[in-house]
This record gives C-alpha cells, structure tokens and sequence, in this order.
C-alpha cells in the first residue's frame, strides 16, 4: 500500500482559525497523513492559516509565510498553500509578493481548497474535526462573520455577513466531541448572542446552549465574545441556573466614554453598559466577567481615558485584556477618523490601565485563598498540575497551579489525570495564576 502524503498546518491568528483548520484536517485525514503543527520536520504539504484582524498580527502571518517560503526553497516542504483571513483580504496583492506559494486562498469558503487538495467536500462530513490540541476541551464555532458595522474593525469585509451553523449540525459536532473525550465546550463567534437570527428569526443561543447541555460528557459550556447590546435575557437565565454553563462571561465592551462609543459605533452608550454589568452581577452571582478594551481611539481624550480608568476601578473585572488602537484600511474609522492620539500617549495609557488591572487581579485571585473549587487539569509538567476552574478560559486566563502528591494517586500515572475534574483548596495567588492542594476526585 504507498504511503500517504504528509500535511501540516500551521495555523496563527484566533481560535475560530483552529476550528476551520480541525474541520479542514477531518476532510483531509483520510488522504493525507496529518502531522502534527508542534513537529518540524518535512512535509508533502503545509497549509498556512493566517490571521489579517490587526496591525501585528498580519505581520505575523506575513512573517510565517516568508519563513516557510524560505524553507520551500530549501526542499523542507514540497507545496505551500495559504488560506485564511491574510489571504482573503489581500487576494490581489500576496501572490506577487511571495511567488513560492503554490496556491491562495480565502476565509469564507474551504471547498475549493480542500477540492484542489483533491478531496471531495462532503457537508455530511463537516461536524467532523481533526483534533490538533488539547483533547478534553474544545471551542465550538457556532457562526460567521459578522453583521456589525464598528468602526475600527475590518472582520465583516474579511468573513462576510453572520451566518449561523443549524443548530442540529452544532449538536451532531459536540456530540463527536464528546465522544472524543471532551469535556468542556467554548463557544465561539464574532458575537454569540446573535446566534440564530439569520436561520431562526429569533436569538437562539439559550436554547442551542440548552441542547448541548444534554450531550453526555460534556460537564462545562463557557461562552465568549458577547456583543453587549440587546444582550439576551434567556443566556442570564442559562448562566444563573443550568450547573453545566460557566459563571464566565467574556463581553468585549470596548469603552465606557458616550463619544468614544458613538465614534466605535457600538450602538450603546456607557448608561447602558453599566446598567447590564449591574444586571449580570446581580441575576448571576458570583460571575467572572472578562472583557477588552481600545485605548487610543479618536475621541478619546484625556477626559474619556480618566472615565475609563474610573470605570474599571469601580467595575472590577476578574479579567481584562486591552489594545492600542491602530488604523485598519477599509474600517470607517480608518477613513472618516482623524488617528490622533500619539503612539507614545496610547503606550503610557495602556501601560495604566494594565497596571490598574493588575491590582484588579491580584485582589480578586488574593480573595480566593481558602476556598475550594471544582477545576479540570489542563497539564502535567515537572510535578505540578496546570488546572483551571469555572472562572478560567484556556490560553487567556491564569491557571491554578497543584503540587502533585504521589499520595493522592497511588500508582497511577499522573497524566492520566489531564482532562478529568478534582477539588481543590486555593493557598496562594499572584497576579496571574493561583497555587492549591489536592483536597479530592470529583465524581
């Protein structure tokens, strides 16, 4: 029997990328041998999945295309192909750029990709996902692009307009998922609340929520990117009351100050944005929110910039993450915005947000010390195990870190224990991560 030909992909940008890149590698693993994106070695094949969101990170897929095309020249790879959100909005441009690609492609369609990979697309086939990472917890890619206008994004000229995945098919991939060995699903969209609307005529997160709940294996449902206008008060419900869903919220709200919101066209102003963090807090308790913020947008003066630090300080987000504005040709910010604001200003705004944040953080995880939690055990490295609670999303937030005990387990391999649940009592915390003990197994 000849040997199958072997495909990489190395996949850079977002974790809607590393869902396309396990539904592209299903299509794919039964022609090709799949290798793995950490070995380097030689390929027949590799695919390069590239992000075009933001200033760095398109110099990032740049600079990984560059550096494959270097090792094409070398022999290391026979055919380089490059798909992905890099390629789609700069179709015209790349293929003169980097001659050594073999073929391009965009980020709305994988058909024809696959087909020139000389497979046929078969849409019964695609709740299927070649798992390249972790295998007890996955992110689940519940729609496409998007029909938000804000003005300093470029993801609906990039993706398209929303496009939800029938709620039947979402279901049919948990379920493989699941069987699989996963444990925990993230859901994933460029905004997750307006899951449904094109296929349903309804908001439909809750009850898709609902139905994967009932999957057998999966114990933990974490949402992410939540578009805080017309946020849905049947998601508050799941929050509050369904025991599989997370009590975690990841809601990029942005900003606080009215001009800098009207100037982003985020279609809320900072009365409402308060008014739903109250309503999140007060109808889910104990929720950890994590959200972003924009430093630097035009319209952000010193004034704006003051009312966001107030604003953290009084809001106290368990999670925060933030961004230097920077000009995306095609936005309307771009175009119709004058980029005023310094490099040097938006460093030394964003180095004190951090640095507020950070203080955040410290309180929050110093608060934890003594309570004992539910956490899934991502890793095991140099005696310690890397865990994660209800609070924490994977490669985001911090990690919960537990001295293993040849006591607690007898004989047994100690990474037999990545993916399955135990308790723990918090001991210690820094800014970022938290140190607890064994206390038990979870049934």
């Amino acid at each position: 029997m000849p040997l199958k030909p072997t495909l990489q992909i190395l996949t850079l940008g977002c974790s809607k990328n590393n869902v396309d890149s396990e539904h592209i590698l299903a299509c794919l693993e039964d022609r090709y041998e799949i290798v793995p994106e950490s070995e380097f070695r030689a390929v027949d094949w590799l695919l390069v999945n590239t992000c075009g969101f933001i200033g760095d990170a398109k110099e990032e897929s740049v600079q990984a295309i560059l550096e494959q095309a270097g090792r094409k020249k070398a022999g290391e790879i026979g055919k380089l192909v490059v798909f992905g959100c890099l390629s789609q909005r700069y179709a015209d441009e790349m293929p003169a750029l980097v001659p050594e690609v073999d073929a391009w492609f965009g980020a709305r369609n994988f058909k024809p990709l696959v087909e020139y990979l000389g497979v046929d697309m078969d849409p019964l086939k695609t709740p299927r996902r070649h798992i390249s990472g972790a295998s007890h917890y996955a992110y689940l890619k519940i729609s496409e692009g998007c029909d938000r206008r804000c003005s300093y994004c470029a993801i609906p000229f990039i993706r398209g307009a929303h496009k939800s995945v029938p709620m039947e098919q979402l279901v049919a991939e948990a379920s493989a998922l699941a069987e699989k060995g996963v444990r925990e699903l993230i859901l994933i969209a460029q905004d997750t609340t307006f899951y449904g609307l094109d296929l349903y005529r309804r908001r439909a997160l809750a009850e898709l929520i609902e139905k994967l709940s009932e999957i057998d294996g999966i114990e933990w449902i974490r949402i992410h990117y939540s578009y805080p206008a017309d946020f849905p008060q049947d998601v508050l419900d799941q929050m509050a009351h369904n025991p599989k869903v997370c009590k975690y919220l990841d809601i990029p709200l942005q900003h606080i100050a009215d001009t800098v919101l009207d100037n982003m066209h985020r279609h809320v102003d900072g009365k409402w944005t308060r008014e739903l963090i109250a309503k999140l807090r007060a109808e889910v308790p104990g929720v950890a929110l994590r959200t972003t913020m924009i430093v630097g947008f035009p319209g952000e003066g010193r004034k704006e910039f003051a009312e966001l630090l107030r604003f953290v300080e009084e809001t106290r987000f368990e999670r925060l993450g933030a961004f230097k504005y920077s000009e995306e040709e095609g936005t309307f910010g771009a175009e119709n915005f004058n980029d005023s604001v310094t490099s040097r200003t938006k460093q030394s705004r964003l180095d004190r947000l951090m640095e507020l944040q950070g203080a955040i953080s410290l309180e929050f995880n110093k608060s934890r010390i003594g309570s004992e939690l539910k956490v899934i055990v991502d890793d095991f490295s140099d005696g310690i195990f890397v865990c994660r609670s209800e609070y924490d999303s994977p490669e985001v937030d911090g990690e919960i870190l537990v001295r293993h005990d040849p006591g607690m387990m007898g004989d047994a391999d100690p990474y037999s224990l990545i993916g399955e649940f135990i308790k723990v009592r918090v001991t210690a915390a820094d800014e970022y991560d938290l140190t607890a003990d064994f206390v038990d197994y979870e049934e």
